[in-house]
């Protein structure tokens, strides 16, 4: 994972903690949350707070997601807001914590000015053992503060001035205006600087989870099922009668369909979708490669192209199918019969743009894994795992590409390769990894999402 930590890939856009004062803050509001603190001295933390350094400290990847329900976090800055949302459990997790600080930013940066705020993501559960504990989980909401109370200080205090605005003898009441002036002394003028957070709720219907090795929770439409990446029989009872898994590949494209959540590449509007699947063409040939033990850390698309060619008869249907779809939009010709048993029919389409297009999208990347740039994009965890076991060659290439042809440009590809509304719930682009020693931080001069792609050979 070297490759990736040095180019930006994994661990970027964390944020540096190196300052004493900081480092205290953090450890005052960790002690409140969770009675440890680290003795580190410099570190780097999430959007929740969490820091991998002080996880590998403790031995504890969880310590501020306990059971990996109970999702706790330290903000230290309202900058946090840009950095990911490391080993997460549920697909909102972070979207969640995004909205807070920023229908909350004025009053967060106010408050963390002077101390850290620290908080919870609150449910009603607390430890998930089976599968229908997943679907108690409806309705999340925050509670935070400073770790000396001053949200809670000032909220008492608004409700004295309230009290005495309202309160016909308050004016003379001495107790009232003594204790009013002893926590204004804390918390400020709240009139002027409200430093109260308001208590924010959230809805999780549809959802992702990594519980019992990944499962996909549809209850929030018209047709509603429970999507399993691993064996459904594993799964057992569920509050949805229907449970599939990815040995369903018929009854999966059917749930899509009926829903309406998923359109064909090759038809979407404004999209050049012959580009998207030579891409993805590219990336298959580059597994078949690597596997073969090519080196392909320099290779272009000239270089793919003629590796396509020495390898023709052992590319897989996966690259087959996509060959027959760019060459019905290219040269036309008759439709070629995709069906969902077919292992190239993933591949070749994408979410429709609605509420829960990033999370339809997560299902086809893990659908679809040869395609690593949408795993990279939609389901980081599930591209980490899977890089881990390629080989060199294969790690270099898809490194390469990432820095060179995706980083550059994130937005941008996302908006090329899922629509306009493209979110994917990724922070925004910023500079490479802060672990990224001795890396130049100039922006790479901008060659578009998809680089050699669009270029004449």
């Amino acid at each position: 994972m070297d490759l990736l930590i040095e180019k930006g890939l994994m661990f970027g856009n964390l944020i540096r903690i190196d300052s004493p004062v900081l480092v205290e803050r953090y450890n005052r509001a960790l002690d409140a949350l969770t009675g440890k603190r680290t003795e580190l001295t410099e570190f780097h933390i999430d959007i929740a707070g969490f820091s991998p350094e002080i996880g590998d400290e403790l031995a504890d990847p969880l310590y501020l997601n306990h059971e990996g329900v109970n999702r706790q976090f330290i903000l230290l800055t309202t900058e946090q807001k840009r950095a990911p949302l490391l080993s997460s459990k549920f697909s909102t997790s972070r979207s969640i914590l995004r909205q807070f600080i920023d229908e909350n930013e004025r009053e967060l940066f106010a408050l963390t000015v002077r101390d850290a705020v620290a908080g919870e993501v609150v449910n009603s559960v607390f430890r998930i053992e089976t599968p229908a504990d997943l679907f108690e989980i409806r309705k999340l909401r925050i509670e935070a503060d400073t770790t000396d109370g001053t949200v809670r200080v000032a909220k008492r205090l608004r409700g004295m001035i309230d009290e005495f605005k309202t309160r016909p003898d308050a004016w003379f009441d001495d107790v009232l205006i003594g204790e009013m002036i002893g926590l204004a002394k804390e918390t400020g003028d709240v009139t002027r600087n409200p430093v109260i957070l308001p208590e924010m709720e959230f809805d999780q219907s549809n959802f992702w989870t990594s519980h019992f090795g990944g499962l996909y929770v549809f209850r929030d439409i018209e047709n509603p099922a429970v999507i399993s990446v691993g064996p459904k029989k594993k799964i057992g009872k569920t509050p949805l009668p229907i449970v599939f898994d990815f040995d369903d590949r018929a009854h999966i494209a059917t749930f899509l369909d009926l829903n309406d959540l998923v359109e064909p590449i090759i038809k979407a509007r404004g999209m050049d979708a012959t580009a998207v699947l030579r891409q993805k063409m590219d990336f298959i040939v580059a597994r078949v490669a690597a596997d073969r033990g090519e080196e392909l850390s320099q290779a272009t698309r000239r270089d793919l192209r003629a590796l396509g060619r020495k390898y023709a008869a052992s590319l897989p249907a996966e690259w087959q199918g996509l060959a027959a779809l760019v060459r019905w939009a290219e040269e036309g010709g008759s439709w070629p019969h995709i069906t969902s048993g077919h292992p190239a029919y993933f591949y070749s389409l994408r979410a429709k743009p609605h509420k829960d297009a990033d999370l339809v999208n997560r299902l086809l990347a893990e659908l679809s894994p040869l395609d690593f740039r949408q795993l990279f994009i939609c389901h980081k965890d599930a591209f980490y795992a899977a890089y881990a076991e390629w080989p060199d060659a294969k790690q270099a290439y898809v490194a390469r590409f990432l820095e060179s042809e995706y980083q550059v440009d994130k937005a941008g590809a996302r908006e090329a390769l899922f629509g306009s509304e493209a979110d994917m719930s990724e922070p925004d682009p910023q500079d490479a990894s802060p672990w990224s020693a001795g890396r130049s931080r100039d922006m790479i001069d901008r060659v578009g999402p998809w680089g050699a792609i669009n270029r004449r050979m």
